[in-house]
């Protein structure tokens, strides 16, 4: 132990003359790749395209699925005595389509007052459809009291067929204006409502008892709580009335008459002019797939997924 301790503090003495003493070795320098001159020659920078592939992929499928319905509506026209040709209803549409906006009389004009006609009682009906049933659906399913009340009725008129509403409509308004949107509205109504209402059954029971801790009101609960998270099956409940909704107008306005594609279609085929009616199938098909494709994306920029 004694001799120990006299070694160390020789060992600390001596250190430092030890370290003032070492020679410092300079690191080993790696060589360094030389530089390849510029080219004056720039090559200019690759835009990437979609690959060809992927393009006919999905454009090869749908020219075939067209190209397909044309032979067999081809061959329907060639066995057929008064079915038109594809070629026969498309000199038709340009006709049509040249002055789609002239004004002959109340109830002769183009075909695009007759579609803003039915896209307006469609507003209308589908307006008042989600007025309703979009806080109906919030109260169903917040409420278990409001749930078994109002359950047994939707179940008892939701399957009613569409059509079945317009003579009560005719009846309680006197008028086929008024019943026409009204038929819309009560079939438009039950997507709105159930899904709004799963939506809010859906909501994690936590989110809930945070507010109640925080003692928030019910309409804060509503506001800030309910409607952010039931927003995506609202949006879906409302894509599916819009198509229900599109769907009953040309059949209510075959009924009650007056200005509406629906009425056009009728009044076509008393004239026996089967072009202008597939001409107009092709608008419905249209109106309907546009309507609802912008519905699809206004869903998906409200979906948590994106967010």
């Amino acid at each position: 132990m004694k001799n120990q301790a006299q070694v160390i503090p020789i060992l600390a003495e001596s250190a430092p003359e030890a370290v003032h003493s070492a020679e410092i070795m300079p690191l080993p320098t790696l060589p360094v790749a030389a530089k390849a001159p510029a080219s004056s020659h720039a090559h200019p920078p690759r835009f990437s395209l979609p690959p060809l592939r992927n393009v006919a992929q999905r454009i090869f499928p749908a020219l075939l699925g067209m190209g397909i319905l044309l032979c067999i509506w081809q061959i329907a026209a060639m066995n057929s005595q008064n079915f038109p040709t594809p070629w026969a209803t498309w000199a038709a549409a340009l006709k049509i389509f040249a002055d789609p906006f002239y004004v002959a009389g109340p109830n002769d004009m183009g075909i695009g007052w007759n579609v803003l006609a039915s896209l307006q009682r469609v507003g209308i009906g589908f307006g008042l459809a989600a007025l309703v049933g979009i806080p109906a659906g919030f109260l169903i399913g917040r409420f278990s009291f409001v749930a078994h009340m109002l359950n047994p009725i939707i179940s008892l008129l939701r399957p009613v067929s569409p059509l079945a509403w317009l003579p009560i409509g005719l009846l309680l308004f006197k008028r086929a204006e008024p019943a026409s949107s009204w038929t819309i509205f009560i079939c438009s109504i039950w997507p709105m409502i159930l899904n709004t209402a799963e939506g809010v059954r859906l909501i994690p029971q936590d989110y809930l008892n945070v507010a109640r801790v925080l003692k928030l009101s019910e309409f804060t609960v509503m506001r800030k709580i309910l409607l952010p998270a039931v927003l995506p099956n609202v949006l879906t409940g409302v894509r599916l009335s819009i198509g229900i909704a599109w769907l009953v107008i040309v059949a209510a306005e075959m009924l009650t008459g007056g200005i509406g594609i629906g009425f056009w279609i009728w009044n076509e085929w008393n004239n026996l002019n089967v072009e202008n009616i597939i001409i107009a199938i092709v608008i419905i098909g249209v109106i309907g797939l546009l309507l609802e494709q912008g519905l699809m994306l206004i869903a998906k920029r409200f979906s948590y997924d994106n967010r």
